[in-house]
């Protein structure tokens, strides 16, 4: 029996480092083909290159100007309307001022850059919780995340019933099919974020977590009246952001109506909802995808690549240094209740 137990104990932590390793490696060769993907079906063709060349040709100093200012202040409205998200979240748990919320949202934004899949950025906020109340608010945050993912999910797939009837022609029986499927999943995500405590009850059910029952629970305090307003802060946020894209896309490539370019960018939204977090060096994966769904509507392919390269830039890494600032006012060991 001694044998055995010191062979699982020596095999299972290498187990869970060789998973950690297959993980790395799996990002990192998803990032290769990314990056040599964007070099060189897109960045190498001398075709691709002349025709934005003479595109941006064509760009005024005074509109790239007056279009970056607007997408940067449209980033601090982003993340403003995320932070009064959080102030309502935080509420029912431990009360705190809009600015304070303001500074956990970007002190969270700086250590998501580099985390996994963003994971980061829940310790970055909770951490300006008080010490009783950080688990609590894990769990408060992971339903302004819901809240996100739902708005995300039920206007991508409405546009993506859009994307493939316009674009792709499938036959009418299967188009039928896929528009059912959606409408129904549509209606189940919105069924259980504003019925959250069926999500609860489903954790509490669960032996090895009924321990845990009071962290859970707090998800099940939200009313429907306070998840309507958490969904309007996670709709303002998704305007936001998509006109971000617009003015930039709209700024190289004004051909593109705006109607088009808006449920574009929704399946985009949706997809990359659905691909792991590959942290601060996913943006070839944002590029190609973004890449292809508008190779629909246009040929500029570096002027995508550009803009949604761009768009990462000032949303994420821009906020996430600013964030920086705000790591210093951590209380890692605060003991208030």
């Amino acid at each position: 029996m001694d044998f055995i137990r010191n062979i699982a104990q020596n095999i299972l932590p290498l187990t869970a480092h060789a998973k950690k390793l297959l993980s790395y490696l799996l990002k990192l060769g998803i990032l290769v083909l990314a990056f040599w993907y964007i070099y060189h079906r897109i960045l190498k063709n001398n075709d691709n290159l002349h025709k934005f060349q003479a595109l941006v040709a064509h760009v005024t100093y005074s509109k790239v100007v007056i279009t970056m200012v607007f997408v940067v202040l449209l980033m601090i409205i982003n993340w403003v309307l995320e932070s009064l998200k959080w102030w309502h979240l935080t509420r029912i748990l431990s009360p705190m001022s809009v600015w304070k919320a303001i500074e956990a949202v970007f002190c969270g934004l700086t250590w998501a850059v580099f985390t996994p899949n963003r994971i980061g950025e829940y310790g970055g906020r909770v951490l300006f919780l008080p010490n009783r109340k950080r688990i609590h608010g894990v769990f408060a945050m992971a339903v302004g995340s819901f809240g996100q993912n739902v708005i995300t999910n039920v206007l991508g797939a409405g546009a993506g019933v859009w994307f493939l009837f316009t674009f792709i022609h499938l036959n009418d029986w299967l188009m039928i099919g896929i528009t059912i499927v959606a409408a129904v999943f549509i209606a189940i995500m919105l069924t259980f974020y504003f019925n959250i405590k069926w999500m609860v009850s489903l954790l509490n059910r669960i032996k090895f977590l009924k321990k845990y029952h009071r962290f859970f629970d707090i998800m099940g305090n939200y009313k429907t009246a306070e998840l309507l307003n958490i969904m309007w802060f996670c709709l303002a946020r998704f305007c936001v952001f998509t006109f971000q894209y617009y003015l930039i896309i709209h700024l190289l490539i004004p051909q593109i109506p705006l109607f088009e370019m808006s449920l574009l960018m929704f399946v985009f939204f949706f997809i990359q909802s659905a691909i792991p977090s590959l942290d601060v060096l996913d943006i070839g994966v944002r590029s190609i995808t973004a890449d292809k769904l508008f190779s629909y509507v246009t040929d500029q392919h570096i002027a995508i690549v550009a803009a949604v390269s761009l768009i990462y830039i000032i949303n994420m890494i821009i906020p996430a240094i600013l964030g920086s600032i705000f790591v210093f006012k951590l209380k890692f060991f605060d003991r208030t209740a």
